[in-house]
């Protein structure tokens, strides 16, 4: 047994095909963003008036994953904090905060502990009226002069979850602050998310908006060569690496942090095998593991009502073995799953709503079927692998009580 862990061990010692892996991780931060100029103009030009100690306009970064919002604005944050002279009579305080992170995003009062806790302050983790926490969080940033910038990432996922209400509140503090200001960097990777708050709230933000277009595969490939030439010693990438790298990424909306994933575990895959060169049939099986992954990822991170349909149609599946599943018998067996877990439980409509989307994730495989003057009925079918339903099944009575 301890001969072959030697083995295995020897071999990724003395085959390393990696200069330096953190280049091609998602939390690397490049000195320099390619084919990003433009959006980085304009979220300087909206930001500047900070370094007056000037409110700014709220500001909402648009655009699909992997298309540089977060770095963009992470670049320019660090900018301005290098300009910030310590003798002016102002301080200038710019906070990150990724709404999307379990824990933080599924109540009001939990994203206004974790502000707290930025700021210095602390609330019970449960317990206290939110307007207390609101009066909390004021109190703690109102004691001195000072400019606040929330850069409030993946702020579409806490809309979903909560409501609106929250963006309202924090819009609405300034009148309530009278030494410190204000003002919300917002990014989604929803494109509608505006249009779709209620009015009232649109209206609150006075936003400015910058949209991030997909990146071609002609940029993905700049960025790819950039980062592949210190992350990977000479010669490790056979011809056309990079060129499929980048034609898989660009074929999904674009995404830069999808190609830079594919070629890390394209390399990750060509170590464990021993092979000191990354062919191009280690992005097919890097691009294959990557998608199982996702499925995973996005099982994980959905509210606990996506969680319970999913898991009803998985406890049909099993029970009629390959017989067709209609949308009338999934939400008969959630509206037991929510009772039994003290859940409310959700329309029909809104449950097909929720089916519509994983139909669109591949996760499941929906086909409408005419019954004639019966009308018309959906039938659905599992679309994940065996081995991705079983660590999917996990992750799901993980969240429930009823297994």
């Amino acid at each position: 047994m301890t001969d072959g862990l030697d083995q295995i061990f020897e071999s990724f010692t003395r085959n390393n095909i990696f200069k330096d892996k953190s280049l091609l991780q998602a939390s690397y931060k490049p000195d320099k963003i390619l084919h990003r100029d433009q959006q980085v103009k304009q979220i300087a030009s909206i930001l500047a008036p900070v370094l007056r100690g000037e409110k700014t306009s709220n500001l909402f970064l648009y655009g699909k994953t992997g298309t540089g919002k977060t770095l963009s604005v992470y670049y320019v944050r660090d900018e301005l904090m290098k300009r910030v002279s310590k003798s002016e009579d102002f301080k200038l305080r710019i906070e990150y905060l990724n709404c999307k992170l379990k824990k933080v995003s599924d109540t009001e009062y939990r994203i206004l502990a974790e502000l707290i806790k930025k700021f210095g302050g602390e609330v019970p983790a449960t317990g206290l009226p939110t307007e207390s926490v609101y009066n909390r969080f004021i109190e703690l940033i109102d004691h001195e002069k000072q400019l606040i910038v929330l850069i409030l990432d993946e702020i579409d996922q806490t809309v979903k979850k909560i409501s609106s209400d929250f963006l309202y509140n924090l819009t609405r503090l300034n009148s309530e602050l009278s030494k410190t200001q204000l003002c919300i960097v917002g990014i989604s990777n929803n494109l509608t998310f505006l249009e779709e708050l209620d009015p009232r709230v649109r209206s609150s933000l006075s936003e400015e908006e910058i949209v991030f277009p997909p990146y071609n595969a002609l940029q993905l490939k700049d960025i790819l060569n950039r980062r592949s030439e210190q992350a990977f010693k000479e010669g490790v990438l056979q011809p056309g690496v990079i060129d499929k790298c980048s034609a898989f990424a660009a074929r999904e909306h674009g995404d830069a942090r999808r190609a830079l994933d594919l070629l890390r575990i394209a390399g990750e895959l060509a170590e464990r095998e021993g092979n000191k060169k990354i062919l191009l049939k280690h992005i097919d099986e890097a691009n294959d593991k990557i998608e199982k992954d996702k499925i995973l990822d996005v099982i994980k991170t959905e509210p606990k009502q996506f969680q319970f349909v999913l898991y009803s149609i998985m406890r049909l599946s099993d029970k009629k073995s390959g017989e067709p599943l209609f949308t009338g018998d999934v939400y008969n067996l959630y509206q037991e799953v929510c009772l039994k877990n003290k859940l409310e439980v959700l329309t029909q409509r809104r449950m097909s709503d929720i089916i519509q989307e994983f139909d669109m994730l591949g996760i499941i495989n929906v086909k409408v079927i005419s019954k004639g003057r019966g009308g018309r009925m959906r039938e659905i079918k599992l679309a994940i692998s065996k081995d991705v339903l079983s660590k999917a099944r996990e992750i799901v009575e993980d969240s429930l009580d009823y297994k």
